[in-house]
């Protein structure tokens, strides 16, 4: 009954892992591509837009 006890904790985790990234899976692309897209192209704009602009020598 050890063995049980033994693989019954893997057992579960890899039952959660697989659901875990299933879900990722079915989450990307169709409909929440384009929000997704558009959340990082907007984190990628403030990004850009709160960085200093580099110094030219003249």
């Amino acid at each position: 009954m050890d063995y049980v006890s033994a693989l019954l904790p893997p057992a579960v985790m890899a039952v959660f892992f697989i659901g875990v990234i299933r879900v990722i899976v079915k989450t990307q692309g169709g409909a929440n591509k384009t929000k997704e897209d558009a959340a990082v192209d907007a984190a990628l704009a403030r990004v850009q837009g709160s960085q200093p602009a580099p110094k030219t020598e003249a």
